[in-house]
């Protein structure tokens, strides 16, 4: 299969719609990273999301939409699911909710549960493209499985972790803005519950909901949201976090000060999200084991240090 490169004009938009209606994938852009879209309507093109990616069938799957209106037509809101999207959407949370029997989602998508992870991405393209689709598409990132996540149509075309050759498009709108994927929120026993840290702090979602988020440890081997394996987002390399110290034979990723491959040489954490994969990737072409600086556990560091532990986990 030879992959289309789309440029996000009408003409790109419309036929990004068009292959999608056909039944294939197309990768597109969001504000956090690109997604491989598929219909979510249909199982077959939901397979190709999975064949693409090299996916565990058992890790459920974000579906996309436009707006609120289409998103009740899929999924039950609660009161406190719809507080969180009116504050949060369009934008990088995810809900899972439960999923309403006649919503004509492929079963694929969810992995067999009775509940949905809905987002309504910010990006212009992708409200662009949902709009004239006309439906709801599932897009998990567009890399291969576990590999690291694509924040431009570079990253989704690379020949190590992309998928050339292997999807039917991608629709180029330049690089991610926020570079890391959404926050992901569900209810757990009735509680609100972090269930994976991403692009929304999880400050953020407490001041909404006027009470902490519960935190949410996954069962790794059948997770009930995406990004919960815990060896994901991984380079070639090793990866060793915290460090402190220079070691010869390492290439080193700073986060507060210079260097060449360097997170945010301001100690901006904004920043250090949105460059996050780019400089993985990049170490881990110079072919040695990566060290990388300490990041703040608070804010997007949450999300960034989350990726990272992900990131250097033992190999299954």
């Amino acid at each position: 299969m030879k992959t289309e490169r789309l440029i996000a004009d009408d003409s790109g938009i419309a036929r990004a719609a068009e292959l999608l209606a056909a039944g294939e994938t197309v990768a597109i852009p969001t504000e956090t990273v690109y997604g491989l879209a598929g219909d979510a309507h249909s199982g077959d093109a939901v397979a190709r999301i999975y064949d693409a990616k090299g996916r565990p069938s058992f890790n459920p799957l974000i579906v996309h939409l436009p707006d609120m209106g289409a998103a009740n037509q899929i999924a039950v809101f609660g009161p406190e699911a719809a507080l969180l999207a009116d504050a949060f959407w369009p934008g990088a949370l995810t809900l899972v909710l439960p999923l309403r029997p006649d919503a004509g989602i492929a079963s694929l998508v969810t992995a067999g549960l009775d509940t949905i992870a809905l987002r309504v991405p910010a990006d212009d393209t992708a409200q662009r493209l949902l709009r004239q689709f006309g439906g709801p598409v599932a897009a998990p990132s567009a890399n291969a499985s576990g590999r690291i996540s694509p924040t431009s149509a570079d990253h989704v075309l690379d020949p190590d972790g992309g998928l050339n050759g292997r999807i039917a498009a991608v629709l180029d709108a330049g690089p991610c803005p926020v570079g890391v994927e959404s926050t992901i929120v569900g209810w757990v026993h009735g509680q609100a519950t972090l269930l994976r840290p991403g692009g929304i702090p999880a400050e953020a979602i407490k001041a909404a909901l006027g009470h902490a988020l519960a935190g949410f440890v996954a069962d790794q081997d059948a997770p009930n949201a995406p990004g919960q394996l815990t060896s994901h987002y991984a380079p070639n390399a090793s990866l060793r976090l915290n460090a402190t110290d220079m070691r010869d034979g390492e290439t080193h990723i700073t986060f507060g000060r210079p260097g060449p491959f360097s997170l945010s040489p301001n100690g901006d954490l904004t920043e250090a999200a949105a460059h996050l994969f780019d400089l993985l990737r990049r170490a881990d072409r110079e072919g040695k084991p990566i060290a990388v600086d300490p990041v703040p556990d608070h804010g997007l560091g949450t999300a960034i240090n989350d990726r990272l532990r992900r990131a250097a986990a033992p190999r299954s």
